[in-house]
């Protein structure tokens, strides 16, 4: 199974391949962003490392809220 996380572009750099992705919470990481056209502001999934597509907020933050539920339950059990 292969899991893709939503995030938000927060930096971009030079040659806009890299990028520091907020994936809320404060955990921020770098991701490769050569596959997708973004800028600063743009909310995009995680695979493996790399933004395989952009998606609009509203779709990242139902997604991110999906994600929080289940660590919720998950830390209820």
């Amino acid at each position: 199974m292969c899991l893709a996380i939503p995030g938000k572009i927060v930096s971009l750099d030079k040659k806009k391949e890299y990028a520091s992705i907020d994936y809320g919470d404060g955990t921020k990481r770098k991701a490769n962003v050569s596959l997708v056209d973004v800028k600063i502001g743009d909310y995009v999934l995680v695979h493996a490392g790399f933004a395989i597509q952009v998606l609009d907020e509203k779709e990242a933050n139902e997604t991110l809220d999906l994600f929080r539920e289940m660590l919720s339950s998950e830390e209820e059990a």
